[in-house]
């Protein structure tokens, strides 16, 4: 009787020490993801800034009568694709974010030909606007790089719990999937320098 009390106590205990093992990496497995979840809204938030921005910066160069419109064409239609492409936070996969940086990649290459175009126009270079715009869409593309690398610094600790054993048992049992960091588009470490000043 007594030995089998004994043995129904260690049950006991080792039942509860395998539930606060569970709980404690359920919550710090949806802590971490909620933490990465924020930062990628960040993320987000800092090419929303920027689309809004060259949408200012279009109307700006719209004003220049003679500026090539195919130029702000392209511009206009990388922009409205780069808005289209939204991810679910809460499941980033390398494949969605292969796509967003994809439609990135294609509005900041159009951006580009826009600002290396608008060389060729001394009265839109002079237009304080203009220039007010590009300055501020140069902070823009860092808060950009800052805000992405602050997002993979989020999803490494995520990833790591529960890619590790034992955490990688629970984390099959409670659903929780692998998150994709951002990485750059291909081709992106040989792009030119834009030089953003026209001065």
């Amino acid at each position: 009787m007594k030995k089998g009390l004994i043995a129904l106590l260690v049950l006991g205990v080792l039942a509860f020490g395998i539930y606060q093992w569970a709980v404690g990496f359920n919550n710090t497995a949806v802590q971490l993801k909620e933490t990465s979840t924020k930062t990628w809204a960040n993320v987000e938030s800092a090419y929303q800034r920027r689309n809004d921005l060259i949408g200012n910066l279009v109307k700006t160069v719209q004003g220049a009568a003679d500026f090539e419109r195919g130029t702000l064409k392209d511009v206009i239609e990388a922009r409205a694709k780069a808005t289209s492409v939204s991810i679910d936070p809460t499941n980033i996969t390398p494949e969605q974010l292969a796509q967003f940086n994809k439609v990135q990649g294609g509005l900041s290459g159009a951006l580009k030909s826009l600002l290396v175009t608008v060389e060729r126009y001394p009265d839109l270079k002079a237009n304080q606007n203009f220039l007010e715009l590009q300055s501020q869409l140069e902070g823009t593309e860092n808060r950009i790089n800052v805000a992405r690398d602050r997002f993979n610094a989020t999803v490494e600790p995520y990833n790591v719990l529960i890619k590790k054993f034992p955490g990688s048992i629970l984390a099959g049992i409670f659903n929780f999937d692998e998150l994709a960091y951002f990485k750059a588009e291909a081709g992106s470490e040989d792009a030119p320098d834009v030089n953003f000043d026209f001065k």
